[in-house]
């Protein structure tokens, strides 16, 4: 059994030195601006960093190999210890947070969730804005990273459509791997530096943007105010659309327009209907908001896709309460608040491509039925799509129902109502931030809600951010057995 958790040991404990270096970091910025919040980051910092070192210490091994089994526990496990130190920070702090508040803002940061129990926001120390925002930078890298090597490789919901040579992780891989991190890193770098400049360019003071920059390259959506992006004027909400488009987009794709700009870099299918069904509602949108005469037709066409990028690209920044726009607006959002982004990108959800590939089947069952004797081949991107893989999503999708069912009706026990408790269980699984109504919505905040909730969304989002199935094939006797 050690010999099976050292390589798991020894990366949980590399984690935590990154953990407790970006602690260090965010000490000597509370040093510079004389936070009194410096020690608490000095402490945390230390406490982090000796858990570190005993296990990278303790697990390390000549031979270093990865299977099947040691991933699913290695994810699972890795995302669960980062969300815990996350939490030291923000729990030892001078705003005595309760350690259930602390984990859940802290497991909403690193899941890039953007759901927050914190108000007036804006009095909080700058330490503790930045160490928000880092979290949901760490969590949207570690998202990429997992979605193009992990997920493939474990055949979780669909995902082996997206295998690749660094989605293989036997010794002779491990080249092909290190070269795609730093490709991956390289780029995640130059999206957050370009997005920062341009939230700069675009008005907002240096420390707001690279936090917002943080906050929106990884579609987190965590603020430095609780008005979120509703303070900032039209320049600023444009900036933030193409943004968190980019970061709901496959990063390969990104790197592989970077290495190659040209259009056929760009032809992926995933982007295609991601574009248009942004398109499409927020056009629909638009015409709404003029027709109901509360906006100007810009102002409409700002906010309107703003508001829903914001939403499917699952980020959680809101320019104002767009529950108070509709019935057929809310409709709307609640509907593309679980399609999310596109597989490979940092954004959360069932994913663009799930739902193409339902489609997919759908039609080909119904060519089946008028021509019973044919021979259909599904493609994807061009390429042939095998039954086990459309049959492996659609199983993901019939998770996914079961448990945003399951987590809704624990929600309504605790005397929640419907709307409050099926958006919030929603959102957590989505990994959106807000919800609807007046308690989870984009103006209200998950402060009020008893412990209970709290543990059950903060469980909600990592299991949403890990793909449901790579965290609960831990609970099944079978992974257990041998």
């Amino acid at each position: 059994m050690l010999k099976f958790l050292r390589p798991i040991i020894y990366v949980c404990g590399i984690l935590m030195l990154i953990m407790a270096g970006l602690m260090l970091s965010v000490a000597l910025f509370a040093w510079i601006r004389q936070d009194p919040e410096m020690s608490v980051f000095l402490i945390s910092a230390g406490l982090v960093s000796a858990l570190g070192l005993v296990m990278v210490i303790g697990g390390r091994t000549p031979h270093f190999h990865l299977i099947a089994r040691q991933l699913y526990l290695l994810t699972s496990l890795s995302w669960v210890m980062m969300s815990l130190a996350g939490a030291l920070p923000l729990f030892f702090s001078h705003f005595e947070l309760t350690f259930v508040n602390a984990v859940f803002e802290a497991v909403s940061g690193i899941t890039t969730t953007g759901s927050t129990i914190l108000v007036k926001i804006e009095t909080l120390p700058p330490s503790l804005l930045l160490w928000r925002s880092l979290l949901q930078w760490l969590g949207g890298l570690g998202v990429v990273g997992m979605a193009v090597s992990i997920l493939p490789f474990l055949r979780v919901g669909g995902m082996r459509l997206f295998h690749t040579e660094s989605s293989d992780w036997s010794d002779k891989s491990m080249p092909r791997i290190q070269t795609l991190a730093r490709m991956l890193l390289g780029t995640y770098l130059t999206i957050s530096l370009a997005c920062m400049l341009s939230y700069w360019w675009a008005g907002m003071s240096l420390f707001d943007a690279i936090n917002h920059a943080m906050a929106t390259v990884s579609t987190g959506g965590y603020g430095t105010d609780d008005r979120s992006m509703g303070r900032f004027g039209s320049a600023v909400l444009w900036v933030s659309i193409v943004f968190m488009l980019l970061g709901a987009m496959p990063f390969t794709m990104l790197i592989g327009f970077a290495r190659r700009p040209s259009l056929a870099a760009l032809n992926n299918q995933q982007v295609k209907g991601l574009l248009l069904i942004v398109a499409a509602v927020s056009l629909a949108l638009t015409a709404y908001l003029i027709d109901q005469g509360s906006h100007e037709p810009f102002e409409a066409l700002t906010h309107a896709t703003f508001n829903l990028v914001s939403v499917i690209s699952t980020t959680g920044f809101a320019s104002g309460d767009y529950t108070l726009w509709g019935p057929f607006a809310v409709a709307l959002f609640f509907m593309v608040m679980f399609i999310g982004g596109c597989s490979g990108s940092t954004s959360g959800g069932m994913k663009v491509f799930r739902f193409q590939l339902s489609y997919l089947f759908l039609r080909s069952q119904v060519r089946k039925l008028v021509h019973p004797n044919g021979i259909f081949v599904t493609q994807y991107n061009g390429k042939p799509v095998s039954d086990d893989i459309i049959l492996s999503a659609i199983a993901f999708s019939f998770l996914f129902f079961l448990c945003l069912a399951g987590f809704t009706l624990l929600l309504s026990m605790m005397g929640f109502d419907l709307v409050t408790s099926l958006t919030a269980t929603a959102t957590a699984l989505t990994n959106v931030g807000p919800g609807l109504g007046p308690i989870v919505g984009p103006a209200g905040n998950f402060a009020g809600l008893p412990d209970a909730a709290k543990w059950l969304l903060s469980f909600a989002m990592l299991l949403g951010r890990l793909e449901l199935l790579t965290m609960m094939v831990l609970f099944t006797p079978m992974f257990w057995r041998s």
